[in-house]
């Protein structure tokens, strides 16, 4: 269960993160309201504080974090920007995923 509870929690902080560079893409490129801005750092915020919580070491979250936000900018691609997927967005997602899984689960002594 505790794979469960990693997946879920790197994807709520995937959005987070993509969320936080989102808005102020929209600000600046898409002449949307400056006060986008005020959303995209409290996201931010909640990106960098979901990332702490976490109980292994610092930098092997982020290493790992880096599969699952690959997942979801992808997905994101597909699902807000409206650009379906190809194969090789496809086969670079399970590369990064099977690169993740190695270093969150793989068993280890410390």
């Amino acid at each position: 269960m505790p794979e469960v509870k990693t997946l879920v929690l790197f994807f709520i902080t995937a959005i987070s993160e993509i969320m936080g560079c989102y808005l102020p893409y929209l600000w600046l490129k898409e002449d949307k309201s400056v006060w986008l801005l005020v959303p995209a750092a409290f996201c931010l915020a909640l990106f960098s504080w979901l990332l702490s919580l976490h109980p292994t070491a610092a930098g092997r979250v982020y290493a790992a974090y880096g599969g699952v936000y690959i997942l979801v900018a992808i997905i994101w691609l597909w699902c807000i920007d409206g650009i379906r997927p190809t194969i090789w967005d496809i086969v670079g997602v399970s590369v990064s995923l099977t690169g993740m899984a190695i270093i969150m689960f793989a068993p280890r002594t410390a």
